[in-house]
């Protein structure tokens, strides 16, 4: 029989590349994990890892011992979540990663409402963008995870992982002052005027930049990106003070008055897709349930009231 233990350090080199890395999650040293692996090897009577370069990778035959390992944990989540739906009192930590906008504007209203109705139970939250708090998500770093999806960038949705969805969040054009035209022109138009204009944007690689310079694009001009940030507010300052145009979703005013000028966008492109991510075997958890519950309570608040 396989030793649970060393599948689990097989599924972690999977999901964090390394030995390296795998030994820093785990507060392990490297050749301690080296020499677990090696043992996993020789239970199993078959090669598991190949040399690549510098770095190693999973053999045909290990990746099928990651699949039963990963069948294993998610019905031990479930035994998790069972007995703690046995227990009266809801206890223990959660780990949640939020981006920025629904750091400010869900989460501590959703965290008040935790606090009120599970004293006990300790939450614990991380900012952290879902490029990278999704497959962190999947290593089990975090038991739950706020994410986005703009318009027409679908994020990839592995099968072990399971979305609920929080709101729709409208997205605007936001203009410089300078800049502001008449508000009779169309969104395409309207984007079209800002071709010459400063941009801030998120990073290269981030699905919203993809969705940025795609709207930009299709109005027939590649931006001037001066400014590069995950931080919206940033964004928000940059336009309030003149110095670029932006995209912004609506959560970064929390229902208080926009203070820049803003336009629509082409149809098919006016919203993002807020949701939670929880893996499968976590999902009925009762400190998961009461989480979901919360935010989505908090969502469906009028603006502002949150």
């Amino acid at each position: 029989m396989f030793d649970l233990h060393r599948l689990r350090l097989l599924r972690e080199l999977k999901h964090r590349g390394t030995l390296a890395a795998v030994a820093a999650a785990l507060s392990y040293a490297p050749s301690s994990v080296s020499q677990q692996l090696s043992q996993l090897e020789a239970e199993a009577g078959v090669p598991l890892l190949e040399p690549v370069g510098r770095r190693v990778r999973l053999t045909a035959q290990a990746e099928i011992l990651v699949a039963h390992t990963e069948a294993v944990l998610e019905r031990l989540e479930r035994a998790e979540a069972d007995i703690a739906a046995s227990l009266t009192d809801l206890t223990g930590t959660l780990r949640v990663a939020s981006f920025q906008t629904a750091a400010l504007t869900l989460v501590p209203p959703a965290l008040g409402l935790l606090r009120d109705r599970h004293p006990q139970l300790r939450v614990h939250v991380t900012h952290m963008e879902p490029v990278k708090s999704l497959p962190a998500l999947q290593a089990r770093d975090f038991d739950l995870v706020l994410a986005e999806e703009y318009p027409g960038n679908p994020n990839p949705r592995p099968t072990e992982l399971e979305q609920e969805d929080l709101l729709d969040d409208p997205l605007y054009l936001a203009l410089p002052e300078r800049a502001d035209g008449p508000g009779t022109e169309g969104p395409t138009a309207a984007l079209r005027r800002l071709a010459d204009h400063p941009w801030v944007m998120e990073p290269e690689g981030t699905p919203a930049r993809h969705w940025t310079t795609a709207l930009c694009r299709n109005a027939g001009f590649e931006p001037d990106v001066r400014f590069e940030t995950t931080d919206l507010l940033l964004h928000l300052r940059l336009v309030e003070q003149g110095h670029a145009a932006a995209f912004l979703p609506d959560l970064v005013w929390n229902g208080r008055p926009p203070t820049v000028a803003l336009r629509e966008l082409p149809r098919g492109q006016r919203t993002r897709r807020i949701f939670t991510v929880v893996r499968h075997g976590r999902s009925r958890h009762p400190a998961i349930l009461a989480c979901r519950s919360a935010l989505l309570r908090t969502a469906a608040l009028p603006a502002g009231e949150a």
